[in-house]
Order: C-alpha cells, then sequence, then structure tokens
C-alpha cells in the first residue's frame, strides 16, 4: 500500500504540495493542527508526518521546535516549497467581482501589495486550502481565497491571479518524520539535526560551539528556545552537515555533549537540493 503522509491543513494546503514533492506516490493525510500530524502518525493513521519548521520570509514556524523532540518521530528527508500563491474564486467572475479574500493570517501579509493595488480586502481563516474548500462548498459569489494553485483544482475554483506574493524567495522548509530511524548514507551531503541543552555554567555555549569551528564543521542553522518556564533552561535546535559517522562531526558532537545536560538527535538525512 502507498505511504501514508499526515500534513497540517486540507488537501491543497502547501503541507500537502510538499508530500507530493517529497513522495509523489504517498497518500496525504490531512490533519488539523500540528498535533494532530503527530498524533495521526503514533496512532497508526498515517506512517509519516510532513512538518513546516521554517519559512525564508517569516523564520520560524512556531511551536513546531517544542513538539519536534517530544514526537518520538525522527527526521528522514527535507522539503523545500516555493510559497506561489494564487487568488481563486467560483467559477464565472472576474477579478473585478471580488471585493475580499480569505486565507490563513500568515498568508494574508505576503500578498499585501496585491490586494491594496487591486483593492480587496482580507479576512483571516483557520486554513488558506479549507477558506478555498469553504467557499466551492457554499458556491459563494464575490469572495475569493488565497492559496496553493493545487487548491483550486482540488476545489473546482477558478485560479484568477497566479504568483502574487509579495517576495519571490518565499519558500517554506518541511521535515519528513518517520517513527523509524534512518541514518544511512544516502547522499553526498548529509544533513545532522538535533537538540540540546546546555549546563548553567559560565560561557558554556561558547566553549559548546568551540568544538564545530576546531573540527570544521559546517552548523547552517542554530536557534534557542525556552523550556519549562525557566530562564535558565534554554534549548537550543541545530542543523550541521555531515553524518554523525564522519570523524570531524563525531569530535564536535562529543565535546558538545561534554557541556551538555541533554543531546538528542532527531535526523540524519540527505541534503535537499534547494538548499544550493
Amino acid at each position: 500500500m502507498p505511504t501514508r503522509i499526515a500534513f497540517q491543513g486540507d488537501l491543497g494546503a502547501y503541507g500537502h504540495e510538499a508530500v507530493l514533492k517529497a513522495r509523489p506516490e504517498a497518500t496525504p493525510v490531512p490533519c488539523h493542527a500540528f498535533e494532530d500530524v503527530i498524533a495521526a502518525v503514533r496512532g497508526g493513521d498515517a506512517d509519516m508526518a510532513m512538518l513546516p519548521v521554517e519559512n525564508t520570509t517569516y523564520g520560524r514556524v512556531a511551536d513546531i521546535h517544542r513538539l519536534l523532540p517530544q514526537s518520538g518521530l525522527h527526521i528522514v528527508d527535507e522539503a523545500f516549497v516555493r510559497v506561489r500563491i494564487a487568488l481563486m474564486a467560483m467559477p464565472g467572475q472576474d477579478l473585478s467581482d471580488i471585493r475580499l479574500v480569505r486565507a490563513h493570517p500568515v498568508l494574508i501579509p505576503q500578498a499585501r501589495a496585491y490586494l491594496d493595488a487591486n483593492g480587496i480586502a482580507a479576512e483571516a481563516a483557520p486554513d488558506s486550502a479549507g477558506a478555498a474548500a469553504a467557499i466551492s462548498a457554499a458556491q459563494e459569489m464575490g469572495v475569493g481565497a488565497l492559496a496553493s494553485a493545487v487548491a483550486g483544482d482540488i476545489y473546482g475554483l477558478t485560479v484568477l491571479a497566479r504568483d502574487i506574493e509579495d517576495q519571490g524567495h518565499n519558500t517554506t522548509r518541511f521535515l519528513l518524520m518517520s517513527p523509524d530511524q534512518d541514518r544511512a548514507r544516502r547522499a553526498d551531503t548529509m544533513i545532522t539535526t538535533f537538540v540540546f541543552e546546555v549546563r548553567n555554567i559560565p560561557a558554556a555555549l561558547y566553549k559548546a560551539m568551540g568544538g564545530f569551528a576546531t573540527n570544521g564543521v559546517n552548523m547552517t542553522k542554530l536557534e534557542s528556545y525556552m523550556v519549562g518556564g525557566a530562564f535558565t533552561a534554554t534549548q537550543f535546535y541545530a542543523d550541521v552537515e555531515g553524518h554523525p559517522d564522519d570523524p570531524a562531526l563525531a569530535r564536535a558532537l562529543e565535546e558538545l555533549d561534554y557541556f551538555t545536560n541533554r543531546l538528542d538527535i532527531l535526523g540524519v538525512y540527505p541534503a535537499a537540493a534547494k538548499r544550493d
């Protein structure tokens, strides 16, 4: 049977696009919230999870870094989805008929220049693809949705404008996660993602990072966030190039471990071509 991959949002969401990009043969499983995506995999309703972690325009996706270490899932791949925003509506209408659009509140500011130039007001919806689905179900005229063009195809809406996003580089990075680890060396460039909590001693982070510099390991991402409601318990999320079996990265992780209370590798996976 095809692999079932859970994602947040309705069919036609950008998470759905990520599923199609990473595993075209997979069966997409739409979920209401990120927690539901993880629960679907842990409960056996899906085999894998597709979760967004960051966007080139808006940065880190809220709550994801908190959820990943507790999910019990492992990163096995990554996918980059160019956020192309389409304005869609019921068939038989022109752009001049649309005075209001609905979309997820994160998506609306990304098309603000286009909406202002065309005198179109915007209204927040829980999910952009869901907004398209609701318009189709209600046969609502005079109202459009901002979503992926895939959503227009799914719900029988006409795309009145394409690529209306303000930023041409707007891209979201997704992580494909599985209950099973896969640390096989599947590409020339591998990415290792891990989280760690530094010990509460002077210059702990500086000392912990020293091992990556001295061993020539390229760290492509480092972010901090609070855990447990304590200002002294700072946790870090990091991506580095390399495989844990590489001598240089093995030495760097060994040195890091000395200065941490906790170190968990979330996944080892091939670097996507979009990284270049």
